[in-house]
């Protein structure tokens, strides 16, 4: 799903010196007349903390958080608070976006929404979703949660979440979830759920192995399975594999290459258009065995497992 900065309508009110965070393109909040990118926004994109590399680092499922963010267009699954659930509010659920791309949303009924796949004002993508989770717990119910900057020594999802929480995603054919009631939606939130699920590309997630995602497009399917491994190593047995001829997932499978998100690496497998989600289970649980068995291996690499390193390093590309 692409990531848009909501828009936010009208001119929000200026107090004590805040600016509020707006769109790129709209005026300034301060008045001074000029697009906030070209006023406030220019200090507000350099003011940043420092980037942290693995921002999901130590949260049950870093590898699905990296995946939601990333990879997965409509899914959702259900948070568990290390204080637990504040009064008047039934559930908090994460959720890979939400309409009008809000960071967050307070239901009716008081239940939270947070939203993964947005712009973010800092280098810690951790500390600004937990200010926005916050803030959505202490919203008037009903109401979106608008984008600002997170303070500098606010609380992160480490702090805020239960480390023992589970974390299951569920991953979703369509964005009915945005309303409780998706069957007799009408107006604009028809029409905008309508181009989200024309948008979306049909996912699932392996339940043999850990963050692995099949996703169908129109000229092929796709693998791609974040990994928790130090990037080196797993460079090395992805390395030793394909010289072995065993790094596939099967008859016209092919391990193209990898990609890195939020500190960890994402191994993509190209797949026959006629090889579904349930046709791989099997090999790739026996595929990670093999990476278990590469993994643990410390000899140097040969010439043809250092060929094989250097093709997989120069496709392999940065998202964040």
């Amino acid at each position: 799903m692409a990531k848009k900065r909501p828009q936010t309508k009208g001119k929000p009110h200026v107090t004590d010196g805040t600016i509020p965070v707006v769109g790129a393109r709209e005026p300034c909040p301060c008045g001074s007349g000029r697009r906030y990118k070209a006023c406030h926004g220019r200090a507000a994109a350099h003011a940043v903390t420092e980037l942290v590399q693995r921002p999901f680092e130590n949260l049950p499922g870093e590898g699905d958080w990296v995946a939601l963010r990333e990879l997965v267009p409509a899914a959702t699954v259900e948070l568990t608070l290390k204080d637990g659930l504040p009064d008047g509010v039934p559930s908090v659920a994460l959720a890979t976006v939400l309409p009008m791309a809000w960071p967050a949303l307070r239901r009716d009924d008081g239940s939270v929404l947070l939203g993964l796949q947005n712009d973010t004002s800092s280098g810690d993508l951790s500390r600004d979703l937990a200010d926005t989770l916050l803030r959505a717990l202490e919203a008037e119910p009903g109401n979106p949660v608008q984008a600002r900057r997170a303070p500098a020594d606010g609380p992160r999802l480490q702090d805020v979440l239960d480390p023992e929480g589970a974390f299951e995603p569920v991953v979703h054919t369509g964005f009915e979830f945005w309303v409780p009631d998706s069957e007799n939606a009408s107006g604009e939130v028809a029409a905008s759920l309508e181009r989200a699920n024309a948008a979306a590309i049909p996912t699932v997630k392996l339940a043999g192995v850990d963050s692995a995602y099949w996703c169908e497009t129109p000229e092929k399917n796709h693998l791609r399975w974040v990994m928790p491994h130090p990037e080196e190593k797993l460079l090395d047995a992805l390395a030793r594999l394909h010289a072995a001829g065993t790094s596939s997932l099967g008859e016209g499978t092919r391990l193209v290459g990898s990609f890195r998100a939020h500190g960890l690496t994402v191994p993509v497998w190209d797949l026959p258009s006629a090889v579904k989600a349930d046709d791989i289970e099997k090999p790739a649980a026996e595929f990670a065995e093999r990476l278990a068995a590469a993994l643990a291996t410390d000899a140097p690499l040969t010439a043809d497992e250092r060929r094989a390193r250097g093709g997989l390093t120069n496709r392999q590309v940065t998202l964040s």
